[in-house]
């Protein structure tokens, strides 16, 4: 072969530039691959802070001349404090995602300078008589919005574009003193609204890091329309409509926690726990997320009485419907530390809008019901818990950390010391660590009476909404456990607002838990002690006072001095056999007092049985039973007789009978986060009045968690 085959030809001029020319497309294609962004996974809990600026929409002042009066003329102009001003908060949320598609929810908490009410004097019409000058001098707003809303949009590599909506809360005027001169003042409560405050808008979102985005938001915020009724007590009045809308533009910061809320490894609370081998099976989370739906229907047919009260139960029959909507966050912030939040969205009423039962039949109703939909945060604490080591008297095989906490509403999960000490702080319901029983405390998932759901006799400290700010202190060992705590009572006895200055009018509760076995089931028996110190009224006194003065029915405002109310109360939970268990509380307080916080009840018995669906082959069934037997100490009785109105009753007058209570529900499961509740209560003697009754009420509860 000759020598010049064994060289290869020289490529031409044309193909040589067509390989360099691919060379470099690829060569570019690899770089770029190389250097793009890679798309970002918006799943999972969120939390951050924003700051922008808000337009208020409407900015004029009236004060309409009302009753009194007669005619416009004497309406009232003062000048407007209304102006554009700063915003600045802070957003926790969660996502979930499908292909580019994003959804969750978010709720947020901001100040909101900008809308202030009128403050000093001003020109009045020249048609009012006298001096032609006013003043006005309110006290605090709230200036403020918060909201939870949900959130729907579209991810584009690193981009997310959304829209968003849901309700509102916030911006209510403050008490406030509209004054012509010496003697002549007309005072105003806080606003108020039956509409629904809401907020709306969208942005975009940009994911600049690993766990880090930042956004730009618009907002159109409706805080309602506020209405203030100023009075002189005279017969006159002022009053104003204030349409409280703005505009929103904001920008934020998030930092994303990822879609996994799992803690790689063990838990580390306190001491490193590799105790068992089924160390890795337990769920060990950074955070939780829950959310629940209830809604119930709840109606009473005619039943037989005497007469009706201002404040009974019609007894032609009534129907009523609300929802309560909560969502459950918890955060892991560092060994054994966890801040947790509830925002909840609340509608409707419970049956006559709580008045007409001591023992009132429904536990998921608010004292002060709303047609429209509205927002509040029930719940923002913060609890850490502190390992004390496990027990001898346990299997030494499985550790310190065999207790293992599930995830759930207001816990992450993960594993803890048998014996530990929790201490909890911040906004929470007193029934949240205290009176528990696993057979009839929760009105969402069993019984829904509030004489099955706690001790009738128990005064515990809570606004309207059954919550208020506290410290609780829990000390758990191998068979018993104690707890105590300190709590802040309502500003007025039974008011919507909790007081705000430390210890001025506050509760202490203590509480011993014994945990045991009887004839090989498992049981508890809790002893607990309370007591209320604040302002509130002897009945006697009251009775005194509006004797002497001929005034009735008594006025407890006017005999409001400080006092202390004790009680106290026993309660058991004992299991039967498997799937089934039975319950006892007995308490009682000193009637001589006003009720405080809670319901018309001094001294009450209640007992019951609950079934699990799996002894008849159905897991996530449940058939409940009980009855409750409450009563009342003697001057609460003579203070009712002569009209005076209670908590939950307002009959007009009272016959005393006691009043007891039958209830019964059968709860259908499908599966564990959905059922329907099927419930009938009984009720004799309600309101404690023998003239009145009996009372059959039926309810239908839905309820949907995940």
């Amino acid at each position: 072969m000759p020598l010049m085959s064994k060289i290869p030809r020289r490529p031409s001029r044309a193909l040589r530039s067509g390989r360099a020319v691919a060379c470099v497309i690829l060569a570019s294609s690899s770089a770029g691959a190389a250097e793009a962004p890679r798309a970002f996974d918006w799943t999972g809990l969120y939390i951050g802070m924003n700051l922008g600026a808000g337009l208020p929409l409407h900015g004029g002042e009236h004060l309409q001349a009302g009753a009194g009066f007669g005619s416009p003329v004497f309406d009232l102009y003062p000048a407007s404090d209304t102006r554009a001003g700063v915003t600045v908060g802070g957003q926790l949320g969660y996502n979930w995602s499908r292909g580019p598609w994003v959804w969750g929810f978010e709720t947020d908490v901001n100040l909101l300078d900008g809308r202030r009410a009128p403050n000093g004097a001003f020109l009045a019409s020249p048609a009012y008589p006298g001096t032609p000058v006013f003043t006005i001098a309110p006290q605090t707003s709230a200036n403020y919005f918060a909201s939870i809303r949900g959130r729907a949009g579209v991810a584009y590599d690193r981009a997310l574009f959304y829209l968003t909506g849901g309700v509102a809360a916030g911006g209510t005027r403050g008490p406030a003193t509209l004054s012509f001169g010496a003697g002549n003042d007309f005072v105003a409560d806080q606003s108020q609204s039956s509409r629904m405050k809401y907020a709306v808008g969208g942005g975009v979102e940009y994911a600049f890091a690993e766990a880090w985005s930042g956004r730009a938001e618009y907002l159109f915020l409706s805080r309602s329309l506020n209405t203030q009724i100023f009075d002189n007590g005279a017969g006159s009045s002022y009053f104003s409509r204030i349409r409280n809308e703005s505009h929103i533009l904001r920008f934020g910061l998030n930092y994303h926690f990822g879609a996994s809320e799992q803690i790689p490894g063990a838990l580390q609370y306190g001491r490193n726990a590799n105790a068992g081998d089924d160390e890795d099976d337990v769920r060990a989370e950074r955070y939780s997320v829950h959310a629940q739906t209830t809604n119930v229907v709840q109606a009473l047919p005619r039943f037989p009485a005497t007469y009706d009260g201002p404040g009974s139960f019609p007894s032609q029959g009534i129907g009523d419907v609300l929802s309560q909507n909560n969502v459950f966050v918890g955060l892991r912030l560092w060994e054994g530390g966890a801040a947790y939040l509830n925002p909840e969205v609340d509608q409707g009423y419970g049956p006559h809008n709580a008045q007409g039962v001591a023992a009132y039949p429904n536990g998921i109703a608010q004292k002060l019901g709303r047609a429209a939909p509205y927002m509040r945060f029930q719940r923002y604490f913060l609890r850490q818990i502190i390992g004390l080591g496990g027990d001898d008297s346990h299997d030494p095989d499985e550790g310190s950390r065999s207790e293992v906490l599930e995830s759930v509403q207001n816990q992450v999960s993960g594993r803890v010391d048998r014996n530990r000490i929790v201490i909890t702080l911040g906004k929470f319901a007193v029934g949240d660590v205290f009176d528990d029983n696993v057979y009839a405390h929760d009105p969402t998932t069993g019984f829904l009476n509030f004489a099955f759901n706690s001790m009738g006799g128990f005064d515990y400290a809570a606004d309207a909404w059954g919550y208020t700010h506290g410290l609780a202190v829990e000390w758990k060992q191998n068979w018993w456990t104690l707890r105590g705590g300190v709590f802040q009572l309502s500003a007025i006895p039974n008011g919507p607002l909790i007081e705000q200055e430390l210890f001025r009018q506050y509760m202490g509760v203590t509480e011993l838990e014994t945990r045991y076995e009887l004839l090989g089931q498992p049981g508890a028996v809790k002893f607990l002690l309370f007591g209320d110190n604040g302002r509130f009224a002897r009945y006697d006194d009251a009775i005194n006072l509006a004797l002497s003065s001929g005034t009735l029915p008594p006025d407890l405002g006017a005999a409001r001095e400080r006092h202390f109310k004790p009680g106290g109360g026993i309660n058991i939970k004992q299991q039967i056999v498997d799937n089934l268990g039975f319950f006892l509380r007995a308490s009682m307080s000193d009637g001589r007092y006003e009720i405080v916080d809670y319901t018309d009840v001094d001294r009450q018995l209640s007992l019951g049985f609950v079934a699990d669906g799996a002894a008849w082959g159905r897991d996530d069934d449940e058939i409940g039973v009980a009855g409750a037997f409450s009563g009342l100490h003697g001057d609460h009785v003579r203070y009712l007789a002569l009209g005076g109105p209670g908590v939950f009753i307002n009959d007009g007058a009272l016959t005393y009978g006691g009043e007891k209570n039958l209830e019964a529900y059968y709860k259908l499961g499908f599966g564990k986060n959905l059922d329907a509740t099927f419930d009938y209560q009984l009720i004799v003697n309600p309101s404690h009045n023998l003239d009145r009754g009996p009372v059959n009420l039926f309810a239908l509860r839905l309820r949907a968690a995940f």
